[in-house]
């Protein structure tokens, strides 16, 4: 696979898709893999992978995990031509991989031996990463914006140092059980698309400047933790969060929604817009074909 490609998305600084696939240098060891269509592809994660709120619901009956036809995978399974199964699923962490959550098996069980590619998207609900952006933005509100869950602002979570160590845990784990179950899939990391700009905010972002501060804090944590599991575990890392610089919720050209305006609508705050997800899964397949 070729990394030295350049290329220019939809008016953006032109990158470098080396620099934007950084942990994809290091690779699990062995052949080189290659994606053939009609691959078997399993995508897994949290609400960023399943793509709440963008478009058509891709579950019939629609469930509670709110998977998206326009999510990234599903993006990426169309333009290679790969036969997915999505178990990605909003609200879910590393213990909703690993484990079961309530009616729900764990993601883990839709691997199989045939199956040839793994995206993985997680850890931000282990650290309270959008439940508390959300908290703080409605919190700065006089009343709880019209459909506002149970009618009023979720308390914020305090996030301790242990939950970060339990988290790296958690996502090599990930790793070992995928590679248990899947040896010969591609593994890939999508870290989690920018948010909020570098500096400031806007009223799509109502925080005060202690709270952006502390959010973006984390997101560059996050993100942190991720590149060096990835390295950690020899596996290919798709940085999304620096692929979508200056497409924050503030921007222009927004890849994330803001925060909802008062009377309600369109309740599904700081996550990755159908602009984003096609991003995303764009560039997963730009990286695949090369």
């Amino acid at each position: 696979m070729s990394l030295n490609v350049n290329f220019k998305w939809r008016g953006s600084t032109l990158l470098s898709y080396a620099a934007l696939l950084g942990g994809c240098v290091a690779a699990a060891p062995g052949p080189r893999v290659t994606i053939l269509p009609g691959a078997g592809y399993v995508a897994m994660g949290s609400s960023f992978a399943a793509g709440p709120g963008v478009a058509t619901p891709a579950d019939e009956p629609q469930t509670r995990c709110a998977r998206s036809i326009y999510n990234y995978a599903h993006v990426l399974a169309r333009s290679l031509d790969l036969r997915l199964r999505d178990v990605s699923c909003s609200g879910a962490t590393t213990e909703h991989i690993l484990g079961p959550w309530k009616e729900l098996p764990p993601q883990i069980e839709a691997l199989a031996a045939d199956t040839r590619l793994v995206t993985i998207t997680i850890g931000g609900n282990d650290v309270g990463f959008i439940g508390n952006l959300g908290s703080a933005s409605c919190r700065s509100f006089p009343f709880p914006p019209l459909g506002t869950p149970g009618g009023k602002c979720p308390d914020p979570r305090s996030i301790s140092e242990t939950s970060w160590s339990k988290l790296a845990i958690a996502v090599r784990r990930i790793v070992s059980v995928v590679r248990e179950k899947s040896p010969a899939a591609l593994i890939v990391f999508v870290d989690y698309v920018q948010v909020l700009p570098r500096a400031g905010t806007c009223p799509a972002v109502p925080l005060t400047a202690e709270d952006a501060n502390a959010s973006r804090a984390t997101a560059k944590r996050l993100a942190a933790l991720t590149a060096r599991v990835a390295a950690e575990t020899r596996t290919k890392l798709l940085k999304a969060s620096e692929l979508s610089e200056g497409h924050d919720a503030c921007s222009a050209e927004p890849w994330v929604t803001g925060f909802p305006r008062p009377d309600g609508r369109g309740f599904i705050p700081y996550h990755p817009n159908a602009r984003g997800m096609a991003a995303v899964g764009e560039a997963l397949a730009r990286h695949l074909r090369h």
